[in-house]
């Protein structure tokens, strides 16, 4: 793969990561939520943060979450975290996330963009399945960004790219 896309692509995907580290981070705690329901702001960080995780991992072994978290999320019953995870708890697993995406990308061939992903559930190649997983983030980042404006009136920038490169 060429070198100049694997940097545009982690700038870019790089980029909905830090607005989303930057969603979490901004959160006051009266607007982190309780363990109510799916639309809480922590759930939804958490949901964007496992999903990150998950779909950057080869399908073909079995995947687990960093610890405290859980495959809660995985479950077909739409079942909730057995607890509400910290800020910090948060922004480690996206560390975590941030540093996988940033493996991924830099290891990519053209081959291997070209192969089917292996998720059962997304018939789609690798490269289709990194950008969707960066929609995915980019979509919940800014759902975050807009509870923020709405309950504090004021929200993080927007993040033009990455911060540090490949």
């Amino acid at each position: 793969m060429d070198t100049d896309w694997q940097s545009i692509t982690w700038r870019q995907f790089g980029a909905a990561i830090d607005m989303l580290d930057n969603a979490i981070t901004t959160c006051p705690d009266h607007v982190w939520g309780e363990r109510g329901d799916w639309q809480e702001f922590w759930y939804l960080a958490y949901h964007t943060v496992f999903f990150l995780d998950y779909y950057l991992s080869d399908p073909t072994k079995s995947f687990a979450p960093p610890s405290p978290f859980t495959l809660s999320e995985l479950d077909p019953s739409g079942v909730l975290p057995d607890r509400v995870y910290t800020k910090d708890e948060l922004r480690s697993y996206l560390a975590h996330g941030r540093r996988k995406c940033r493996a991924v990308i830099a290891a990519l061939t053209d081959d291997a963009l070209n192969r089917l992903c292996g998720f059962e559930r997304r018939d789609m190649t690798v490269a289709e399945l990194l950008l969707y997983t960066m929609r995915h983030v980019q979509h919940h980042a800014a759902q975050l960004n807009l509870l923020l404006r709405q309950t504090t009136d004021s929200a993080p920038s927007w993040v033009g790219r990455a911060k540090d490169g490949i």
